[in-house]
């Protein structure tokens, strides 16, 4: 029997350790064909780096536009709202005009007839607070009714035993806009009166 060299083994590649040196099989490739396979795959990354550049392309293409699009509509809702803002009174202006030109008719009617003046200027009174009515503006003008802090501005407090204490008298009328409180009505609080009973007193039944 044949002894083997110290180090050798059988197959294709030994190593021995004594010698740095790889044995490697001889496969039969060609370094022509190593180098076309190294050249492919560097063909290949090439090709997806340009897929890449062109995604990024088109996703930064579609941002610009994206962009420009929200600013366009940025604009014209501020244009729009603009316009809302100066034409939103129209139709009350529209309905007012009727009663601008009945002063107008007054003022320029002369004369001297204090009684007929006076008539003409309670009748456009009437007139205007009915349009006013109309879109939605309501007086808070009553009198001898308990103090409202929800309604009421007290500016004036006064000693008063002939009405019910804390009742009010109007100095100048408060007003609703629909549901909203748009003024407070300034009152003259009465005090030193008779007490109300629980269920006159705002908000208490």
């Amino acid at each position: 029997m044949t002894e083997k060299e110290p180090g050798v083994e059988e197959g294709n590649a030994s190593f021995d350790a004594d010698d740095d040196s790889y044995i490697l099989e001889d496969t039969g490739e060609s370094l022509s064909d190593f180098e076309q396979t190294e050249g492919g795959e560097e063909s290949g990354r090439g090709d997806e780096i340009e897929a890449l550049r062109a995604e990024n392309a088109r996703l930064r293409d579609q941002n610009i536009r994206k962009l420009a699009e929200f600013e366009n509509f940025r604009k014209r809702s501020e244009r729009e709202k603009n316009e809302f803002y100066r034409y939103a009174l129209a139709d009350i202006m529209k309905d007012l005009l009727p009663v601008v030109d009945n002063f107008d008719r007054a003022l320029e009617s002369g004369g001297d007839n204090a009684g007929v003046i006076l008539e003409g200027v309670e009748l456009i009174h009437k007139q205007f607070r009915d349009v006013l009515q109309r879109f939605g503006l309501s007086p808070i003008d009553e009198n001898a009714v308990p103090f409202d802090p929800l309604i009421h501005e007290a500016v004036i407090r006064e000693e008063n035993t002939e009405v019910p204490s804390h009742s009010v008298e109007i100095l100048q009328k408060g007003y609703h806009l629909n549901d909203r409180l748009l003024r407070p009505a300034m009152v003259k609080v009465s005090v030193g009166g008779p007490e109300r009973s629980p269920s006159d007193r705002p908000g208490e039944d």
